[in-house]
Order: structure tokens, then sequence, then C-alpha cells
């Protein structure tokens, strides 16, 4: 067996059992485990993948280890990745549904204490990928109002407006329509080149 995959395994088993708030926490991790410390992916291939992985259906840190693990080493890694990101989360929530019972967490103060503990870093967790994302996102003080109007819109409640189903396809559409004249224009500009040179 291929040793990468063995890496891949443990990389996204160590992700998943120490990471709490789901999905988004989980994010800056996986970022410096897969593209700081092992460089298995640049920055902007790493938000490629993210990007796709948020517009499936699913949970967000599955699809982030199975593009990852799939990029790498195919179906086999994208199995083993999956397999090392859903294990501990398994382990853990068996492990609660035997041992821990709600009445226990709710009346045991020691328990109670540690999950206040948790919430603060996973509010941290989940805002450090957002910058992140946002500075590989090229989004600056010129762009900033998109994010900010979309949340906003989303946030407000009104029906059919507050789909974030909407903005998914509309961001689409507008990334695609943009890539397409952007594509058109610099094929332009080289025939220009070519004609002017002759």
């Amino acid at each position: 067996m291929d040793n990468i995959y063995l890496k891949l395994f443990l990389t996204f088993f160590k992700i998943g059992a120490f990471t709490f708030g789901g999905g988004w926490a989980m994010i800056s991790i996986i970022e410096r485990e897969i593209v700081d410390k092992r460089h298995w992916l640049d920055r902007e291939e790493f938000l490629n993948l993210l990007a796709v992985s948020q517009s499936l259906p699913g949970i967000l840190a599955v699809n982030i280890s199975a593009a990852v693990g799939d990029r790498l080493r195919h179906t086999r890694g994208s199995i083993c990745a999956a397999l090392g990101t859903i294990l501990p989360s398994f382990l853990i929530i068996l492990a609660i549904a035997i041992f821990l019972t709600p009445d226990i967490i709710k009346t045991n103060e020691t328990i109670g204490k540690i999950f206040m503990g948790i919430r603060p870093a996973v509010v941290a967790l989940i805002i450090a990928p957002v910058i992140t994302s946002a500075r590989a996102a090229r989004i600056g003080w010129k762009t900033i109002s998109i994010p900010i109007a979309v949340a906003l819109l989303i946030w407000s409640k009104i029906p059919y407006i507050s789909n974030p189903i909407l903005y998914i396809i509309l961001g689409g559409a507008g990334g695609y329509i943009w890539f397409t004249r952007h594509l058109k224009s610099m094929r332009a500009a080289g025939t220009g080149r070519k004609e002017a040179s002759e």
C-alpha cells in the first residue's frame, strides 16, 4: 500500500479528532496541514476545491477531504481521506451515546464548563478561514460590498430573497459571464498583437 494513503487517512483523522464546530471550523486546520505543512496543494488550488466542496450537497468537511484525496490519488485517496474525517466523529458520537446521557450533559457542571470553553474557540476557528479565503479570493475594499450585501440579504429572512441557493446560482452565473468575457478580451488582445507584429 502506497504510504500516501496512510498519510491521507492519518492527517484527516487527526483533523477530524481535534476539530470542534463543524466544517468551517475544520477549514483553517485542513489548509494548514494540506497547503502549509505537507505542500500537497497550493493555496489557490485548495481554495478552488473549497469552492466546489461548498457548492456540493453534504457535509463540507467530508466534501473537502474527499476532494483533496481525489486530487492526490483519485478514488482510493478520496476514500482514505473521507474515512479519516468521518471515523473520529463516529467514534466520539458512539462514546457519547454510550456514556453521556442528555441529563448528565445538562447537570454535570464540569462537562458544561468544558463546552462553554470550547464555544469561543469554535468562533475563532470559523472566522480564520473566512479571512484567509477573502484574501486569497482578492476581496478588497472595492469588492467587499458584494459579500456584505449577500450576507445581509440572507440574514433579512425575506421570502425567496434570503435563500442562499439563489446567491450560489447567481455567483456561478456571474463568474461564468465574467470569465467568458475576460477570455474573449484576452484572445482579442492576442490576435491584435499578432496582426501588429505581421
